[in-house]
């Protein structure tokens, strides 16, 4: 394509040139010159090549002039290109001391002057010196305000100033000027000051600029709606909030989480568990099932047969097993519980599930062993080695049908690979 616009192009000014050729060619024209007893004649063609010809004479003479100036000037730009590049390098190689003095020669040069006072500035803070990453700052405002702003507001955060950095983006946040970055930092700030509602504000803008990543915004997003749930102070509030959040948002499982947390402190507990068993018929997720196994002692029974059907498509839940072991360990039902928890515990052991299985042998009347059971969740939750009970040394639990035994939402066994 571009072969066939150079073709045609060179067509038509051939055709051009025929054509003024031929009309100056008729008449080219008449120039005189006469000045203190000299004269010149010409005709204009011939004045105008000559023009031309002056004027390309007169512009290498000045770009011979200033030949030497501007490799002075070219040498300085590569100098301080290559500072900054040198600076950045450093900065993320961690030599913050070396990235500062690199970084801040880089800044002589005018058109690199704003990066390189943004990365100074960063490399300052990391390297501990936060009154120099703030003189840094003011000077790097001079050339790029807005990112000088966010940086600053980042800087703010880390050194558990929230409030302040929330309050320094909030004009530009009513104002709806915010950089995608300026978004994030206003959100994270906002919900380390305990102001989720003013992070809620981040959210849209953020999603349609797409500049975040669908997984990080995702997880903000969880962050954010999950602490402004958890912000609400009376139930009428809640159940407010909730129906005024976006489909999108309701259905997230950190969302529903932190809802039914909410409804059950404020005895809302039949909202909370038709939110969590709806969530669970779309997506199965074990930190709501733990939700579900914790919830209040509202419908218990019924809530144990219906998370008992579960474990029919979800075999190797060990979250959903200790739900049902806690669960019974509500009803009393010792001997029902056991089972359940030992599986879990075979499969993936947790701290609930200890703590379950003390209170299991606790009601069975061995104090011993159930003093074992809470050692071993202190254990775990430490990161230390847990004890083997003797009664679960004696006899090996096999976990083998139902570790490889795999459903589909359809309750449709699969195949393992």
């Amino acid at each position: 394509m571009k072969l066939w616009r150079w073709i045609v192009g060179l067509i038509l000014v051939a055709v051009l040139a025929a054509f003024a050729w031929h009309w100056v060619a008729d008449d080219p024209g008449y120039v005189l010159i006469h000045l203190r007893g000299t004269t010149v004649q010409m005709t204009v063609v011939t004045a105008v090549v000559l023009l031309l010809v002056a004027w390309a004479a007169i512009a290498f003479l000045v770009a011979l002039i200033r030949w030497p100036f501007g490799a002075m000037s070219r040498r300085h730009r590569h100098l301080s290109r290559q500072r900054l590049a040198d600076g950045l390098v450093a900065l993320i190689e961690g030599r913050h001391g070396e990235a500062e003095r690199d970084l801040n020669r880089a800044a002589r040069y005018p058109s690199v002057r704003g990066p390189a006072l943004l990365a100074a500035a960063e490399a300052a803070e990391r390297h501990g010196e936060s009154r120099r990453a703030v003189e840094t700052l003011d000077l790097a405002s001079q050339e790029t305000p807005r990112a000088a702003r966010v940086l600053r507001a980042r800087l703010m955060r880390r050194t558990d100033r929230a409030t302040e950095a929330a309050a320094l983006l909030a004009p530009e946040a009513n104002s709806g000027a915010l950089t995608p970055a300026g978004w994030v930092e206003f959100a994270e700030a906002s919900l380390a000051s305990g102001e989720p509602r003013n992070a809620m504000r981040s959210l849209e803008p953020l999603r349609k600029s797409g500049e975040l990543g669908a997984v990080a915004f995702n997880d903000l997003e969880a962050r954010v709606v999950s602490a402004t749930i958890l912000a609400t102070p009376d139930g009428a509030a809640l159940t407010a909030l909730w129906s005024q959040l976006p489909k999108g948002q309701r259905r997230l499982p950190a969302a529903i989480d932190a809802y039914a947390r909410q409804a059950m402190r404020f005895g809302q507990a039949m909202a909370a568990m038709d939110e969590i068993e709806s969530a669970l018929r779309r997506e199965w997720s074990p930190a709501l099932v733990s939700t579900y196994g914790s919830m209040g002692a509202e419908d218990l029974e019924q809530r144990l047969r219906r998370a008992e059907a579960w474990i029919d498509t979800h075999p190797n839940d060990a979250a959903l097993l200790t739900a049902v072991g806690r669960m019974c360990v509500r009803i009393r039902l010792w001997g029902k519980a056991k089972p359940y928890l030992e599986r879990a515990l075979a499969i993936e052991p947790s701290t609930a599930a200890w703590e379950a299985l003390g209170d299991v042998y606790l009601g069975e009347d061995h104090p011993e062993l159930a003093q074992r059971c809470y050692r071993n969740a202190f254990a775990l939750a430490r990161g230390d080695i847990t004890e083997t009970l003797p009664e679960m040394r004696s006899r090996r639990i096999d976990t083998r049908v139902t570790a490889v035994e795999v459903r589909d939402q359809h309750g449709v066994p699969r195949l393992s690979p």
